[in-house]
């Protein structure tokens, strides 16, 4: 598999309020929509405020601002057609397309890296037309590409985009790693690089603890547990469902993470450095690293479970899970 990532250039602010209004219309909004909507949108102004000075009025008649609370809706909207659009204008690529507000990957899958990557060029011409059609604009100098081969070969085919500046002799090669909303893609999928981060940030915050409390003065270790608890394991283990799953091969990773718990344990314990993991553990009030993180997907099985039957998570699950809806093309 191979991944095109691209960004939208100053999406936000480029939100055409004509545009939005006609794909309101088209999507079937009633007219008092539409009229709130142009009445919200347009002739707006704003004044700078800083300690005793106001500025006066000046005009904010452009875009949607990024801190409106409708902001996220009217830009899902605005960007709703392109992706239908996308759908019905590349069947013969076979690609996925997703977004996540200016941030989209387009995924193409063969058993050649040199078909997807013509694929993945015909798909991006494709997406700046439908872009810059509807008043957008994609930064190329931003879009990254990444490949997903488990066969542990290093043919890494580089992409001519056909847009400056990758093109010609400065072609896009892959990375080595895909950082994607917070979360670290390696080529063969194992996460070591994304648990190596964040259980590296988790030790350097442990370590910074030890100034709230030694063995003779400080926080208790009762609240020295509370604080591990509450502040470090949900950065420890952020995206643990990526890496932690029945038959995956994790022993690498959590071996990174009991090193972090066990040092989090000898300043809760203020036991000696040569202790037993299991026993300062125990001491401390924490359960094993693997068994906390059994914990957390079972509990999130359960709420998986208790969703409704037209949630849009279902459509990614597993085909226990669609209850009669259709499923997305990358579900798992």
């Amino acid at each position: 598999m191979s991944v095109l990532a691209f960004d939208i250039a100053q999406f936000f602010p480029s939100l055409n309020h004509v545009m939005l209004l006609a794909i309101l219309r088209k999507q079937g909004f009633s007219s008092f929509m539409g009229r709130f909507f142009a009445s919200y949108l347009v002739d707006r102004f704003t004044s700078y405020l800083w300690g005793s000075f106001r500025s006066g009025p000046r005009q904010a008649d452009v875009g949607v601002s990024q801190g409106s609370a409708l902001s996220p809706v009217l830009s899902a909207l605005y960007i709703a057609p392109v992706m239908k659009l996308y759908h019905m204008q590349a069947v013969a690529l076979k690609t996925s397309l997703l977004s996540y507000v200016d941030d989209g990957t387009v995924m193409a899958q063969s058993k050649s890296l040199d078909e997807n990557r013509e694929t993945l060029k015909d798909a991006y011409a494709l997406l700046l037309c439908l872009s810059v059609a509807i008043g957008l604009v994609l930064e190329h100098s931003k879009t990254k590409y990444f490949i997903f081969d488990r066969s542990h070969s290093d043919y890494s085919p580089p992409i001519d985009l056909g847009y400056a500046p990758y093109t010609g002799k400065n072609l896009l090669k892959p990375n080595l790693y895909w950082r994607y909303l917070g979360f670290y893609f390696d080529r063969i999928l194992l996460f070591y690089k994304h648990v190596r981060y964040y259980s590296t940030k988790a030790l350097s915050l442990v370590k910074a603890m030890k100034m709230l409390g030694s063995s003779t003065r400080g926080l208790p270790p009762k609240e020295k547990c509370l604080l591990y608890r509450l502040c470090v394991l949900p950065i420890a283990t952020y995206g643990y469902r990526l890496w932690y799953s029945e038959g995956a091969q994790c022993k690498k990773a959590l071996s990174l993470l009991k090193t972090m718990q066990r040092k989090a344990s000898l300043w809760i314990t203020r036991a000696f450095s040569t202790s037993p993991t299991g026993g300062i553990e125990s001491l401390a009030g924490l359960i094993p690293v693997h068994l906390h993180l059994q914990k957390m997907a079972g509990r999130a099985n359960f709420r998986a479970a208790t969703l409704s039957d037209t949630h849009p998570l279902r459509l990614i699950l597993g085909q226990d899970h669609h209850k009669g809806t259709q499923p997305h093309p990358c579900a798992i």
